[in-house]
Protein backbone atom coordinates (compact mmCIF):
# COMPACT_ATOMS: atom_id res chain seq x y z
CA UNK A 1 0.00 0.00 0.00
CA UNK A 2 3.13 2.13 0.71
CA UNK A 3 3.65 2.13 -2.79
CA UNK A 4 0.77 3.20 -4.37
CA UNK A 5 1.40 6.35 -2.17
CA UNK A 6 4.26 7.08 -3.55
CA UNK A 7 3.03 6.51 -7.11
CA UNK A 8 0.30 8.55 -6.42
CA UNK A 9 2.25 11.34 -5.24
CA UNK A 10 4.53 11.19 -8.06
CA UNK A 11 1.76 11.23 -10.45
CA UNK A 12 0.16 13.45 -8.42
CA UNK A 13 2.85 15.68 -8.63
CA UNK A 14 3.19 15.29 -12.53
CA UNK A 15 -0.26 16.12 -13.25
CA UNK A 16 0.01 19.73 -11.60
CA UNK A 17 3.70 20.35 -13.48
CA UNK A 18 1.77 19.45 -16.62
CA UNK A 19 -1.29 21.71 -15.66
CA UNK A 20 1.58 24.54 -15.00
CA UNK A 21 3.59 24.59 -17.86
CA UNK A 22 0.61 24.96 -20.06
CA UNK A 23 -0.40 28.40 -18.34
CA UNK A 24 1.15 32.13 -19.34
CA UNK A 25 2.90 33.54 -17.07
CA UNK A 26 0.59 36.80 -17.52
CA UNK A 27 -2.45 34.31 -15.96
CA UNK A 28 -0.31 33.68 -12.99
CA UNK A 29 -0.60 36.81 -10.91
CA UNK A 30 -4.31 37.62 -12.32
CA UNK A 31 -6.63 36.65 -9.09
CA UNK A 32 -9.75 35.56 -10.15
CA UNK A 33 -13.17 37.17 -8.01
CA UNK A 34 -13.47 35.19 -5.35
CA UNK A 35 -10.63 33.88 -4.68
CA UNK A 36 -8.40 34.66 -2.19
CA UNK A 37 -4.77 34.64 -3.94
CA UNK A 38 -3.35 33.83 -7.54
CA UNK A 39 -2.01 30.95 -9.74
CA UNK A 40 1.32 31.73 -8.45
CA UNK A 41 0.48 31.84 -4.70
CA UNK A 42 -0.97 28.48 -5.34
CA UNK A 43 1.71 26.72 -7.33
CA UNK A 44 4.19 28.12 -4.32
CA UNK A 45 1.88 26.64 -1.73
CA UNK A 46 2.03 23.95 -3.18
CA UNK A 47 5.94 23.73 -3.07
CA UNK A 48 6.31 25.33 0.35
CA UNK A 49 3.75 22.60 2.13
CA UNK A 50 5.32 19.28 -0.13
CA UNK A 51 8.51 20.35 1.40
CA UNK A 52 7.51 21.21 4.43
CA UNK A 53 5.59 18.11 4.99
CA UNK A 54 8.64 15.92 3.51
CA UNK A 55 10.93 17.49 6.32
CA UNK A 56 8.37 16.73 8.78
CA UNK A 57 7.72 13.26 7.94
CA UNK A 58 11.68 12.26 6.85
CA UNK A 59 13.06 14.51 8.59
CA UNK A 60 15.33 15.32 5.43
CA UNK A 61 16.05 19.08 5.20
CA UNK A 62 14.29 21.64 3.72
CA UNK A 63 14.97 21.81 -0.41
CA UNK A 64 13.72 25.61 -1.20
CA UNK A 65 14.46 29.02 -0.60
CA UNK A 66 13.88 30.31 3.07
CA UNK A 67 11.43 33.18 1.24
CA UNK A 68 9.17 30.75 0.50
CA UNK A 69 7.45 30.77 3.95
CA UNK A 70 7.05 34.59 3.66
CA UNK A 71 5.64 34.62 0.40
CA UNK A 72 3.85 31.43 0.51
CA UNK A 73 2.78 30.11 3.95
CA UNK A 74 -0.97 29.28 5.08
CA UNK A 75 -2.25 33.25 5.88
CA UNK A 76 -0.02 35.17 3.13
CA UNK A 77 -1.33 36.55 0.04
CA UNK A 78 0.24 38.47 -3.35
CA UNK A 79 -0.95 41.53 -1.78
CA UNK A 80 1.31 41.83 1.15
CA UNK A 81 4.36 40.76 -0.65
CA UNK A 82 7.29 43.48 -0.65
CA UNK A 83 9.75 41.39 -3.02
CA UNK A 84 9.40 39.82 -6.23
CA UNK A 85 8.13 36.16 -6.50
CA UNK A 86 9.38 33.43 -8.13
CA UNK A 87 8.75 33.24 -11.62
CA UNK A 88 6.85 30.86 -13.18
CA UNK A 89 10.34 28.93 -14.64
CA UNK A 90 11.81 28.92 -11.34
CA UNK A 91 8.04 27.38 -9.46
CA UNK A 92 8.36 24.64 -12.33
CA UNK A 93 11.86 24.11 -11.82
CA UNK A 94 11.07 23.60 -8.02
CA UNK A 95 8.22 21.20 -8.66
CA UNK A 96 10.25 19.30 -11.13
CA UNK A 97 13.17 18.83 -7.87
CA UNK A 98 10.68 17.72 -5.76
CA UNK A 99 9.51 14.99 -8.11
CA UNK A 100 12.72 13.82 -8.45
CA UNK A 101 12.98 13.83 -4.56
CA UNK A 102 9.61 11.89 -4.54
CA UNK A 103 11.52 8.95 -6.61
CA UNK A 104 14.23 7.97 -3.69
CA UNK A 105 10.78 7.44 -1.36
CA UNK A 106 10.46 4.42 0.10
CA UNK A 107 8.20 2.07 1.43
CA UNK A 108 10.02 1.39 4.82
CA UNK A 109 10.18 4.94 4.71
CA UNK A 110 6.38 5.79 5.07
CA UNK A 111 6.29 3.06 7.59
CA UNK A 112 8.20 5.07 10.17
CA UNK A 113 6.76 6.48 13.09
CA UNK A 114 6.73 10.32 13.54
CA UNK A 115 9.02 11.00 16.51
CA UNK A 116 5.75 13.09 17.85
CA UNK A 117 1.84 13.04 16.46
CA UNK A 118 1.85 15.91 14.07
CA UNK A 119 -1.59 17.76 15.03
CA UNK A 120 -3.77 19.73 12.74
CA UNK A 121 -6.82 20.86 13.95
CA UNK A 122 -8.93 17.76 14.74
CA UNK A 123 -6.43 15.30 12.98
CA UNK A 124 -3.45 13.91 14.32
CA UNK A 125 -1.03 11.89 12.05
CA UNK A 126 1.52 9.37 13.78
CA UNK A 127 3.67 8.14 10.82
CA UNK A 128 5.50 9.38 7.90
CA UNK A 129 2.90 7.71 5.84
CA UNK A 130 0.02 9.03 7.09
CA UNK A 131 1.30 13.18 6.80
CA UNK A 132 2.95 12.39 3.44
CA UNK A 133 -1.01 11.10 2.80
CA UNK A 134 -2.25 14.59 4.18
CA UNK A 135 0.15 16.07 1.83
CA UNK A 136 -1.46 14.70 -1.30
CA UNK A 137 -4.60 15.53 0.07
CA UNK A 138 -3.55 19.13 0.51
CA UNK A 139 -1.69 19.24 -3.38
CA UNK A 140 -4.60 17.90 -4.74
CA UNK A 141 -6.66 20.30 -3.51
CA UNK A 142 -5.20 23.91 -4.68
CA UNK A 143 -4.65 21.61 -7.53
CA UNK A 144 -8.43 21.97 -7.95
CA UNK A 145 -8.32 25.56 -7.19
CA UNK A 146 -5.63 26.37 -9.81
CA UNK A 147 -7.96 24.51 -12.20
CA UNK A 148 -10.99 26.34 -11.27
CA UNK A 149 -9.14 29.80 -11.38
CA UNK A 150 -7.88 29.13 -15.17
CA UNK A 151 -11.05 28.40 -15.78
CA UNK A 152 -12.63 31.58 -14.43
CA UNK A 153 -9.42 33.31 -16.38
CA UNK A 154 -9.94 31.69 -19.66
CA UNK A 155 -13.51 33.33 -19.99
Amino acid sequence: MTQSIINTAKVLHQVVIGQLQAVTEELYDKQPEGFNNTIRWNVGHIIYWMDTYSTLSFGSLSAIPNTYEKLFNSGTTPLEWTFAPPSKEELVEELMDQLSRLSELTSEMLEEELAAPYVFGPFQFHTAGELFNFALIHEAIHLGTISSQLKILSR
